[in-house]
């Protein structure tokens, strides 16, 4: 089911919202919802990485070639 929100923005970036909309030849209204979409998919993986760093900390995964020469 789609819910209705309605948001308060500046002028500015509604003004911003509508060009891109026109560039992208979409609408505004899917223009947010997809910033929505990923900033809530960011948020979440932010979460996760949190409670799993000192895991990975205390086997010294560090950094990122660390992961990748686990799982080559």
């Amino acid at each position: 089911m789609n819910q209705t929100l309605t948001i308060r923005i500046p002028d500015e970036l509604k003004k911003e919202l509508e060009e891109i909309s026109k560039i992208e030849q979409k609408p505004v209204s899917d223009l947010v919802r997809d910033s929505l979409r990923r900033y809530v998919a960011l948020r979440r993986f932010r979460q996760l990485r949190n409670m799993v760093l000192p895991f990975a900390e205390a086997q010294g995964i560090l950094t990122d070639e660390d992961v990748f020469k686990l799982i080559s």
